[in-house]
């Protein structure tokens, strides 16, 4: 099997490529646009797209500054992002004692 990002041989039973590190494995989970709870700066809209479109975050709050600066419609588009895009679930702990299961 050939990694889609790099184009590197790996194995077939690989879930990451070992060159460049992108996932190459059938997923059977759907991506979702939502905004994080970790690693955002104002609202995470711009890391929701990041994560979104597997790119990374400096690179789309970059975008996103010259098209507010340039275009001037920027802002109104992530305030829209803000008020549309879900939040993602809070992850909680497991309590003490609580049986561990491998699903």
């Amino acid at each position: 099997m050939y990694c889609n990002a790099c184009g590197k041989n790996i194995p077939d039973d690989a879930n990451l490529c070992a060159y460049c590190g992108r996932s190459v494995g059938y997923h059977a989970t759907q991506k979702r646009l939502m905004r994080p709870r970790v690693g955002r700066k104002i609202a995470g809209v711009c890391a929701g797209f990041a994560n979104y479109f597997d790119l990374d975050a400096t690179l789309v709050r970059l975008v996103w500054l010259v098209i507010v600066i340039f275009g001037g419609t920027g802002l109104l588009a992530y305030i829209i992002g803000w008020i549309v895009m879900p939040e993602e679930p809070q992850a909680l702990p497991v309590p003490a004692g609580y049986p561990a299961t491998n699903t």
